[in-house]
């Protein structure tokens, strides 16, 4: 008799994160227990400095945890090579892109470097996915552009297109509204809702926007000092899990309104 497939998509267990040197580990989080389903919106939450991009380079095998391990479909990433992992996982990090002259449209196309190296020609299929994550990312006028030309918001979207066309199960960003105004920042949520609806893929960021997340995320993780919460909005509000994310004396969350407000002296 088959065993039964998991419906997570990644999972984490005991997992420890930080940084390694010569004479000392420095651990930023550990017993880090994560199982995320398939076709969620999820969106990373804590403190500057609490963990959260090395948590996303962990789990992406940008860098190595401490200990413990991921596994992505039931498989430990370790056993992945880097060309396998990127047909299932695409990384949208907040380093910026070095000066090039590439434009939107050749931009978008490196998404389809694992299938195709850097040397073969795009095939009609691949121009297809391309075509198909400009139109998704409604980017569609800008094409033709050189990236540097772009504004930020138009930027993010532009990266976003390319982590489409790779067409991986998992699309991790790190901070993708940085940058943005909060005009832009809703719409880049908004995009991540939609796609994750239409697409089915499962979506992880991490931010700061901690209002806009209770309210458009399916699911949140909450990295604190002393413990991790993971689950809807509404159960980590019942469980007061926001209580501990700011200062309580200069910001304190609303459970009525379900969100953060500052606090009146």
């Amino acid at each position: 008799m088959c065993s039964k497939k998991s419906p997570n998509i990644l999972e984490t267990d005991n997992l420890t994160i930080g940084y390694r040197s010569k004479k000392k580990e420095t651990v930023i989080a550990s017993g880090i227990d994560l199982k995320l389903k398939k076709g969620k919106f999820i969106a990373l939450l804590g403190r500057n400095g609490i963990g959260k991009s090395t948590l996303l380079r962990s789990i992406s095998k940008v860098q190595k945890p401490l200990s413990g391990t991921i596994s992505i479909d039931g498989r430990n990433i370790e056993q992945y090579s880097h060309q396998e992992l990127a047909t299932k996982l695409s990384v949208v990090l907040t380093e910026r892109l070095p000066l090039s002259q590439l434009t939107v449209l050749e931009l978008v196309a490196l998404g389809r470097q694992p299938y195709t190296n850097w040397i073969d020609k795009l095939s009609s299929e691949h121009l297809k996915k391309i075509l198909w994550a400009i139109e998704q990312t409604e980017i569609s006028h800008l094409k033709d552009k050189r990236f540097y030309e772009l504004s930020d918001g138009q930027l993010q979207r532009v990266l976003i297109a390319r982590a489409l066309a790779q067409d991986t199960e998992i699309i991790i960003l790190d901070e993708p509204t940085a940058h943005l105004d909060i005009h832009h920042t809703f719409k880049v949520f908004s995009l991540l809702q939609k796609l994750v609806e239409t697409t089915n893929k499962t979506i992880i960021i991490s931010t700061h926007e901690v209002n806009l997340a209770i309210q458009l995320a399916d699911e949140l993780i909450l990295l604190t000092k002393d413990q991790l919460y993971q689950g809807s909005a509404k159960e980590l509000i019942e469980r007061n899990a926001f209580n501990s994310l700011f200062p309580i004396e200069l910001i304190s969350f609303n459970k009525t309104l379900e969100q953060f407000v500052i606090r009146k002296k």
